[in-house]
């Protein structure tokens, strides 16, 4: 019978002769598929540089990279983060150089004001001098600014909310006040907030000289829609949301400002103490650093000396503390820039390919599809000899 005719290979292997299952075939061809896949594979790896290019390449290491991946990128913004402290206190020593060049000057005109050879003319030229230059502190102070933001004036931070009252007429988030933006406000006010019915309700603020009022535009806000009114005459701006209920609210409340002299820079990828830096910057105005100085008389000018050595110790450690925080943000570079080298090294052990590697699988997958192809192409030919039996 046909199905039951074999014959034996030199390596003692039987192989029947068969038409209904060309098993050597299905053999060929299971080798030829399990020789493509590996040649994608191969060919993924090779032109991606990544051993793991999806998640059933590796899911254990694919997590690893991945967390990895987020914390490189954290770490390489925090590191632009420090540069832009570094460069913003920069500035700011820059203007505190130049302030202690006017003190020197002023200490030296004191010095000539408070002798008894300075005659009366001349000593009220020197106290007009000395004013100018004590003018010009003041004007470098405000003007020193960072991205807009000023950093010797003694309002560095920007300003907060310091209170804001309760009770009737209150600027909490249960009467639909979400969000109250005092950054252009003036430090150390008192403002007067009160809420109307008129329209679609109205809030009007005012800080006892300048009033504004606004009423909302929608005639009805839901769920989280949410309509900002821009005091912009008095530099604040207050959100509401669908649950601004002005009937609730109707009266006065008293919304206070304050300054913040500190700002905090993020220098790691967690939200902690030990991922940020916080620094403040001194006042470096003429009124932050002395009082009114003059030297139009020789007991001023006395005064005045005492005065100017105050201002300049308090401005030589001012500037000591600039530089101290510079330094700790030089460290906290360098830091974040070895983490970020070895975290990147980790994260390309897991997830880079090793091409030397994969070139030799590519290459051996190469050789078995070529092989497997001619095989199965033999296997196919191989029911045909029946037909010579049939002869």
């Amino acid at each position: 019978m046909l199905n039951n005719t074999t014959h034996e290979n030199q390596g003692g292997f039987k192989m029947g002769l068969r038409i209904q299952n060309n098993i050597a075939a299905f053999n060929a061809h299971r080798n030829l598929k399990t020789a493509d896949a590996g040649l994608s594979k191969s060919l993924e790896k090779l032109s991606s540089g990544f051993r793991i290019n999806k998640a059933s390449d590796d899911a254990a290491g694919l997590a690893v990279s991945m967390r990895f991946r987020a914390q490189i990128k954290s770490l390489a913004q925090a590191g632009r983060n420090a540069s832009e402290a570094n460069s913003l206190l920069q500035v700011a020593e820059g203007a505190g150089d130049q302030i202690t060049n006017i003190l020197q000057r002023m200490k030296e005109l004191a010095t000539q004001a408070a002798s008894s050879n300075t005659g009366t003319t001349d000593r009220s030229n020197i106290n007009t001098e000395v004013n100018n230059l004590e003018s010009e502190i003041s004007r470098i102070a405000n003007s020193t600014k960072y991205a807009g933001s000023a950093l010797i004036n003694g309002n560095f931070g920007g300003l907060s909310v310091s209170s804001a009252a309760t009770g009737a007429g209150s600027l909490v988030s249960a009467f639909g006040v979400t969000a109250i933006d005092v950054s252009g406000a003036t430090a150390a006010t008192s403002y007067s907030v009160t809420m109307s019915t008129v329209g679609n309700g109205s809030i009007s603020v005012s800080d006892g000289t300048t009033t504004q009022a606004i009423t909302l535009t929608s005639a009805g806000l839901t769920g989280v829609q949410t309509e900002q009114l821009n005091f912009s005459n008095l530099g604040i701006k207050i959100d509401v949301n669908g649950q601004f209920d002005a009937t609730a609210v109707a009266g006065a409340s008293t919304l206070s400002t304050s300054e913040t002299s500190s700002s905090t820079f993020q220098v790691g990828y967690e939200n902690n103490a030990n991922n940020n830096i916080t620094f403040s910057l001194a006042d470096m105005t003429a009124s932050g650093l002395l009082a009114d100085v003059t030297v139009s008389t020789l007991s001023g000018a006395q005064t005045a000396l005492t005065q100017i050595d105050t201002a300049l110790d308090t401005l030589a450690n001012a500037r000591a503390e600039i530089g101290r925080t510079q330094n700790q943000f030089g460290f906290a570079s360098a830091n974040l820039a070895s983490t970020m080298e070895n975290l990147s090294a980790a994260e390309s052990t897991i997830r880079d390919a090793d091409m030397a590697f994969e070139t030799v699988a590519f290459t051996k997958n190469q050789i078995l599809l070529q092989a497997g192809t001619s095989m199965l192409a033999q296997a196919n030919q191989s029911p045909q000899s029946i037909l010579s039996l049939l002869g």
